[in-house]
């Protein structure tokens, strides 16, 4: 697989990763800055690093199974995988200027 392919796979989880929503804040998971990486090998298996907003996050449990599930939708991956890191701890400076600008914060 090409670098190019990768990064095309790559996007279209990202695009997934916006269509999921922190039950909190009405800001999509990738703009809150609760991602902090999307790898896939060359076997088209996808692993996704992140972080909740803090430890005690209600949908501890729930967010990584809704994320798998709906990244292995995509055609063109056979697993997928998330990892939860709080290392480095999630802060508001994280979140991208669309996600501040939504909640106030610009």
């Amino acid at each position: 697989m090409t670098e190019e392919e990768i990064q095309v796979i790559g996007d279209k989880i990202v695009g997934v990763l916006k269509t999921i929503y922190d039950p909190e804040i009405p800001v999509d998971i990738y703009e809150l800055g609760l991602i902090y990486d999307v790898f896939v090998n060359e076997k088209n298996d996808a692993k996704i690093l992140m972080t909740l907003t803090s430890p005690n996050c209600p949908v501890a449990e729930s967010l990584p199974i809704e994320i798998e599930d709906k990244v292995k939708s995509l055609k063109e991956i056979n697993t997928a995988e998330v990892e939860i890191t709080f290392d480095p701890t999630w802060t508001q400076d994280m979140m991208s200027d669309e996600a501040k600008l939504e909640l106030g914060m610009l």
